[in-house]
Formats: C-alpha cells, structure tokens, sequence
C-alpha cells in the first residue's frame, strides 16, 4: 500500500467508505466549520468497565480519527461519572460485606477493596486509563467528582433550578401518567456533610445560590452555597445535557438503551436545547455485544465480564478494534473466545491483504471499504511493510510444536526460509503470544496437544507399531524429500494402505504415537512442521 494509497482520498470519497467517515461529514455539516470538534463518551466506574462499555469508547475514538482524517482538530473527552451513587455492590468483587457498609455513598469515596487505589472508583479507572493505549485510544480524562467538588458546575446546577417547571415538563413529556413526577421535585441531590449518603431532602432554594437540605439517614441539616458546596449534583438527565453545553460537546454516541423512544437522550436533547442554549450533540446508537467461549482461566461465573484485557489476550490490539471498525455501531455482534477466534484472524488478514492489494477485492467499491477498514483497525498508522501473515490456527500449532515457546517458534520459521523481515518480528511475536494463550487457555480440548518426550510410547497393538515403524522411516525420515503437503499425504497413505489401515485408523495410531490422543492437526502439515530430530527420538521406541 503506497503513502497515495492512503492518503489520497478526497473528502467525498472517503465519506463514503465508512460508517466512522459518515458520521464525521454528518458532524461538520450539522454543527459547521470550526476550529475544533469535541467528541465525548463516559460511563460509571461501579464495576469493572467490560468490553460492551468499550464499544463507545472505540466507537467515538473511530469518529474522531476520521475527523482528523479530515483535517480537523479533535477534542476526544471521557468522563468518569465517578459521583455517581452506590447502589449495588457488584457480584464479582471481593470484600462484598465490606463494601456493602458503603452503599449510598459516591462511588469515588468507596474504599479499594483490592487496596490498590485510592478508591474503588479510581481502581476501576486505571484499568481502563492503562489498557487504552495498547488500543491506540488517547484521549482526556474528565473526573466528575473532581468537577463538582471544585463547583465547576454551580451555574449549571443554578440554572436547573432557575428551570425546574421547564425541567419537570420535559421529564412528564416522556412519562406516563402513573410514572410522572408527583408533588414537590428538584433537579438536584445531595450527598449528607456528615454521612455522605445521598438520603436527604431538598427543603428549599433561596432563588440565588443557597439550597437547605436533610438529611435522613443521620439527621444533619445543612444550607450550602452552590459555589463552594462539596456534595450538590444533579439528577443523571439534567447533568448529562449540562455538561454538553458545559463542554461543548458536537458527538457522542450512546447505547440503544438511552437511545430508545422517549429514553434519556430524547429528554437530554430537549433539556440541551430549552434550558442550556445548546444544540445536542450528533450521535448514533451502538448495540449489544454478545460474548461466545469462555476468555480462558477467567471463565464465566456470578458477576463475571469481559474486560479488554481478556481481549487482548485473544486478539492482537489491530484485530480487536477491527472486530469494531468492521461493524456498523448498530448492528449487534458476538465476540467470540471459542474456535470461531481462527476465523475472526482469517478474516482479519483477507482484508489486511486486500488493503495492500496482495489479493484482489472484488470491485473498487469493496476495495475502499476493506482499505478503509483495514486503515481504521490500525493502533497508530499503516506500517511501512505489509505484515507478515501466517494462519493463526497454524501459529497455534506450531506453538504448541515448540513446547510454547514463541522465539522457537519464529526461529524455525526463518530457519524454514519463511521470510520474515526483521520489521516485521514485533507484530508477529505480539500474534504468538495471543496464539499461544489462545491455544493453552480457550481453545478446545481437541485442539491442544503436547508432542511426547523421547522414548514415551503409545499402547498399540502389533499392525499399529508396524505402521508407526513405516511412517517414521518411510516418511519422517526422509520428510525434507516432501515439496508440499500434498505429496507428504500421498506417502502417509501409502504406508496405510500396506498395512490394511484406513486413513482414520491410520491417523489414530499416529497421533497417539505422537502426542497421545486420538486427533490432532492435520498430519502431513503437522510432520513438516515439527523438527525432523525431534520426530526420529519420539518414534525411535517403535
């Protein structure tokens, strides 16, 4: 792929490559030139941040590359909306009594149960903060705690008070009549001085900037000043429209949940615009991801979910965010930690192949798509030399050859006349170890194996041992005469056939001989895989 290649779309012609493209043309179009864009996302660190919460993290991270594509100047923001209450202590978390004695309270001033952090909102947050980067996701970190606490946001929070008949009516809109607000509400709470849970009242507002609280749980009352007050915020769909106007806020997506009729962004877009001035962002809705196979040692249980840590033990950091930027937002699709993992790298390649027009798209139409795919599903840019590509289900293999060792493994291939250039050996080793985890921790049974130490022998009756005997001098030792599987099949038959056995019983007695099971790779392929010295020792018994 020439520097042409990527870098010489127009405008108009890249808009129609990809849904991320789309979005950008739609973002300038909609909110006008200007000299910068922001694109937001966020979410609530009350548990940990699986890989559904990811796809708004990378779905905005998307857009906002192809926004840069287009020369423009991005602010990417992510909020930690750890102000947000503790409601419920999530199944997978250690210490559940200790934490449930801090129910109620914000999330930020909930203890680390792993002690690792200065809270359990913030152990939360570094996790994410330090798995972004492998993914090539950069972008500023707001912390909603911080902002409150400093009053960065006592207009805003006048404001909704100022507004509360407007606000109460635009809540009712989308509300049945037995849902709707009854008696005396307030756009706010309060989290108690004293307790620091939110079971308190609002009793009164001065109509300036003092609002009278109580509180129920310990009885404290209070009147704060909304510019130095520590525990005011507001109520989730006054706070997520104030903060567009807040920020300046031109795109965020957001999941079919809020995006649904009459949901919180069809309430946030009217608060947005009748009581802050401002337009609601662009967005689109993303989809539900569903999980299929287990992601190894960290199998499915109570409370378990999949971080992108578990992703990125399976898949390299280009093909998890290919996983993302080949799927359109709204489609729901299934990550797979099972057999289907092979695939998911085959289909990775093909495109990866097509972008550097090392196999030929079907049109130019599907050529751009998978180019622009390909380009998206890149940590940083387009390497200067394709990767080099080897099938994963045979990375695998070859792994599992050399006893998990993944310089042995690409020592052999070069020794083997693969080609491989030395820029390419980081994205390979990094491909090895995804394979070799894969292989040891969520593959299948059937597909693991350990080749037999020397002189470990199989039982096996007479017929077997004479075939064995055959394969080994017949065909192992003479393995470098073979130019292709193929030809190495067609001898492996032959020794079949001289001793009355089927392919399968065949096969059979030569898996067992060699790794002690009943299946195994394919055996020709697998015979020139594995050092031919290493063969000769295992079978040199029979």
């Amino acid at each position: 792929m020439s520097k042409k290649d990527t870098a010489g779309n127009s405008p108009a012609r890249q808009a129609m490559a990809h849904w991320a493209d789309e979005t950008a043309v739609k973002i300038i179009r909609e909110k006008g030139d200007k000299p910068r864009y922001t694109c937001a996302s966020g979410i609530t660190p009350s548990g940990t941040v699986h890989i559904g919460n990811f796809r708004e993290i990378i779905s905005t991270e998307l857009v906002a590359r192809a926004l840069r594509d287009l020369g423009k100047e991005v602010r990417f923001i992510y909020s930690w909306d750890d102000y947000d209450v503790f409601r419920k202590v999530p199944l997978n978390m250690p210490k559940q009594e200790e934490l449930a004695k801090y129910l109620r309270f914000p999330i930020t001033m909930v203890p680390d149960p792993w002690d690792r952090d200065e809270s359990y909102a913030r152990h939360h947050e570094v996790d994410i903060e330090t798995a972004l980067p492998r993914m090539g996701i950069k972008c500023e970190f707001l912390y909603q705690a911080k902002k409150y606490r400093a009053a960065a946001y006592a207009s805003g929070i006048r404001r909704a008070l100022e507004h509360r008949d407007t606000l109460k009516n635009i809540l009712d809109k989308f509300r049945d009549e037995e849902h709707k607000i009854q008696g005396e509400w307030w756009p706010v709470s309060v989290f108690c001085d004293s307790c620091n849970k939110d079971d308190t009242v609002i009793d009164g507002w001065d109509g300036e900037w003092e609002v009278t609280w109580r509180c129920n749980s310990c009885g404290s009352k209070a009147a704060t000043d909304l510019r130095s007050a520590k525990g005011i915020k507001l109520g989730w769909r006054i706070d997520w429209p104030m903060r567009w106007e807040a920020e300046q806020v031109d795109f965020e997506p957001a999941g079919k949940d809020h995006h649904s009729q009459g949901g919180s962004f069809d309430t946030a877009k009217h608060v947005c615009k009748d009581v802050y001035n401002w337009d609601a962002p662009v967005s689109f809705r993303y989809d539900f991801i569903g999980i299929k196979g287990s992601a190894g040692k960290m199998s499915s249980s109570s409370g378990k979910v999949v971080t992108i840590e578990d992703l990125l033990r399976v898949y390299t950091p280009e093909v998890a965010r290919y996983l993302f930027a080949g799927t359109r937002p709204n489609t729901e699709f299934t990550i797979s930690f099972d057999l289907d993992v092979i695939k998911i790298y085959e289909d990775y390649d093909k495109t990866e192949r097509i972008a550097w027009k090392a196999e030929s798209a079907k049109d130019e139409t599907v050529f751009m798509r998978e180019r622009r795919i390909y380009e998206l599903s890149q940590v940083e840019k387009v390497p200067e030399t394709m990767p080099y590509q080897i099938p994963f289900r045979h990375l695998c293999n070859l792994i599992q050859i050399s006893d998990g060792d993944i310089d042995r493994t690409i020592t052999a291939l070069i020794q083997n006349g693969a080609g491989i250039r030395e820029e390419q050996l980081p994205a390979l080793h990094q491909r090895g170890e995804c394979a070799r985890y894969w292989a040891e921790e969520c593959a299948p049974d059937e597909f693991r194996f350990r080749l037999r130490a020397a002189g470990e022998k199989a039982a096996l009756s007479d017929v077997e041992e004479a075939a064995i005997r055959d394969l080994r001098d017949q065909v192992t030792g003479r393995i470098e005469t073979f130019n292709d599987d193929k030809s190495c099949a067609e001898a492996i038959y032959r020794v079949g056939e001289i001793h009355g056995l089927d392919g399968k019983a065949l096969f059979r007695a030569a898996y067992q001989a060699l790794i002690g099971k009943d299946q195994g790779p394919r055996l020709a392929n697998f015979l020139r895989s594995v050092n031919k010295d290493r063969l000769l020792s295992i079978l040199a018994s029979y």
